[in-house]
């Protein structure tokens, strides 16, 4: 597999050794955390700037500089600026348990596994789909930016399941407005802590970024109409299996909605889940799972509809809580 730097950074040219750059910090960033101040002096995005700090490329005197580590106002930061590959460019690639569920001439619908991109994006430095695919032989849409060609809808990284990708323009077209009208059928299971109360229902509730955590969201009052429709499979005390269907598909709206119900997915800490559980369960990750995708055959009409089984990692979560040992 070929290695990939997908950051969105100050980018050195030429063939000469990197000279690093100074930063003094000012007055009003004494205090702040190195990775926000160091974002403001650059001009960059606070991950990009994460990145420099975590790979070692800042320091303050002779100290390298922690993320977390808080400016002094006078200190002159030493910044190396390192080589960086187009963070949108589609690098070939084998992606490990990215398996084929169903090939057609128009579309390819994959098992996409936990750990896993849609497409390539400033900020991510691991696989993709786009970049599984490409690597696999297949050829894909060229609809859409280059580096997301053929996607019409996308999972989290953290979230395993069915997904489908377009190969052809047409597909492409018929599909992106398929997602758009909400004419596919969406199902995804979690495990959620607790018993969700109604044990079937509809969360309605509006989500936006978060207003103190501009990588999470919530439901906020001025947020995006984002409904989720849910049915308790099955119930073990600690935890519940549900099954969701999604009206609308926004940025982790399963988690934001359960998170806000007080029922987070199992092993989501960025929501407000246990930790405990999740380290009883064994999950480095949302328990949370693409289960079953449904849509119109983009040529001929025809239902077409792929179920993907749950990964490892899952299933042994859930067995765990089916034996009552966890």
């Amino acid at each position: 597999m070929r290695s990939r730097m997908t950051q969105t950074v100050p980018r050195r040219t030429g063939g000469h050794p990197a000279m690093p750059e100074s930063f003094p910090v000012p007055a009003e960033l004494g205090g702040a955390r190195a990775d926000a101040g160091l974002a403001k002096l650059m001009d960059i995005s606070r991950s990009a700037a994460a990145l420099l700090l975590a790979e070692g490329n800042v320091r303050a005197g002779n100290a390298v500089l922690a993320k977390s580590a808080k400016l002094t106002a006078g200190t002159v930061l030493s910044v190396t600026i390192p080589e960086r590959r187009d963070p949108l460019e589609v690098v070939e690639e084998v992606v490990e348990g990215l398996n084929i569920l169903l090939d057609d001439e128009d579309f390819v619908v994959i098992d996409k596994p936990v750990g896993v991109a849609a497409h390539p994006s400033p900020g991510w430095v691991g696989p993709t789909v786009v970049g599984g695919l490409a690597g696999a032989g297949y050829r894909i849409s060229t609809s859409g930016a280059a580096e997301r060609a053929g996607i019409v809808h996308r999972l989290d990284v953290g979230t395993s399941g069915v997904m489908v990708v377009a190969k052809t323009e047409h597909a492409y077209t018929v599909l992106k407005r398929a997602f758009k009208e909400r004419t596919v059928d969406k199902v995804y299971h979690a495990v959620v802590q607790g018993l969700p109360e109604p044990l079937e229902g509809t969360i309605d509730a509006p989500i936006g970024r978060h207003p103190g955590h501009d990588w999470r969201f919530a439901v906020i009052e001025d947020g995006r109409p984002s409904v989720t429709h849910y049915e308790v499979i099955e119930a073990f005390g600690k935890a519940s299996l549900v099954e969701v269907h999604l009206e609308t598909g926004r940025t982790h709206q399963i988690r934001v909605h359960f998170s806000a119900l007080r029922h987070p997915c199992a092993g989501d800490l960025t929501y407000g889940a246990d930790p405990r559980l999740a380290a009883t369960l064994g999950l480095t990750r949302q328990w949370l799972h693409a289960r079953r995708l449904g849509f119109s055959h983009p040529r001929s009409g025809d239902w077409v509809e792929v179920t993907s089984q749950y990964p490892a990692d899952l299933q042994y979560a859930l067995d765990l809580l089916a034996s009552g040992d966890a």
